[in-house]
């Protein structure tokens, strides 16, 4: 599987597919040409029925600088458009992957590696899991640069993950953020040696896929959904009314029958009879 020159897309496993940001030269740093292989990577992965489960990670050295501030590139379909419109139009071109990462059904491992800065430190909170080499430096880096350090969605997603204040903290000041604190607040669930990020990565994606395909996706979609909602009641009731869909499929019997066989469940999302155990009689 290929993307543009800028973004790798590779299937290393049945389940699983790896897009890998390719300007190691620059660190993976950001330019409109990457922006549109990642977007199109993404694309075709959601697309993709037999991708399970995807992970992100960057050539090289880095996982990604943030944007390439020597060569930014050319945004396609500008012609005619008048400045503020062109700004609007280049910013949303590099903000609009965060979303796409969210949408798609399938769970986003970023992989980490090296430096997460700017744009690639807010690329890595658009992933459900976040893994790091032992070598990786996050850096808000706008603000550093005499911008705002607020941008592709960070804002909303870091103080969700780590706190109000911390976040806050990291933003304001644009200091340096190491794997080992990084893990100590939950920016990322582990930390491993820069050596075995991807393989690491491979291996959580790997008991990902042991579940429910439609499981993993709606699971995924909930929780990203109930950060939204107003409160413990409406985040129950999208949970409530996920759980019946998966309940009617044969998935809870085959669990039960392999669990009885001592086997792996092999799991097909397809509508059954309603489960017995639920004290549920047909009409």
């Amino acid at each position: 599987m290929n993307s543009n020159d800028c973004v790798k897309l590779e299937k290393p496993e049945k389940y699983i597919s790896v897009i890998r940001l390719n300007r190691p030269e620059k660190l993976n740093a950001m330019n409109a040409e990457l922006m549109s292989g990642i977007a199109d990577a993404l694309t075709r992965v959601g697309q993709d029925n037999s991708t399970r489960v995807v992970i992100m990670t960057g050539e090289g050295r880095g996982f990604c600088s943030g944007l390439d501030l020597d060569n930014s590139g050319v945004i396609p379909n500008i012609d005619g458009l008048t400045v503020p419109r062109l700004a609007m139009r280049a910013i949303e071109h590099f903000s609009k992957v965060v979303p796409m990462m969210r949408r798609i059904p399938q769970p986003i491992i970023a992989a980490v590696n090296g430096v997460a800065y700017g744009g690639g430190f807010c690329l890595t909170l658009g992933a459900d899991v976040r893994i790091c080499a032992d070598n990786t430096v996050f850096n808000s880096t706008g603000i550093v640069n005499g911008l705002t350090s607020t941008e592709l969605g960070v804002s909303w997603l870091l103080p969700r993950l780590i706190g109000a204040s911390r976040s806050n903290e990291i933003l304001l000041t644009g200091r340096n953020v190491g794997a080992q604190e990084a893990e100590r607040i939950g920016l990322v669930s582990e930390t491993v040696p820069a050596d075995q990020v991807l393989a690491r990565a491979l291996d959580i994606a790997s008991a990902m896929c042991k579940w429910s395909p439609h499981g993993l996706a709606m699971t995924k979609q909930t929780c990203w959904a109930n950060l939204e909602v107003p409160g413990l009641e409406a985040a129950m009731e999208l949970e409530n009314r996920n759980q019946i869909m998966l309940g009617i499929t044969t998935n809870l019997e085959e669990k039960k029958a392999a669990r009885r066989d001592g086997r792996e469940a092999i799991y097909q999302d397809i509508p059954s009879a309603w489960p017995q155990d639920w004290g549920i009689e047909e009409s």
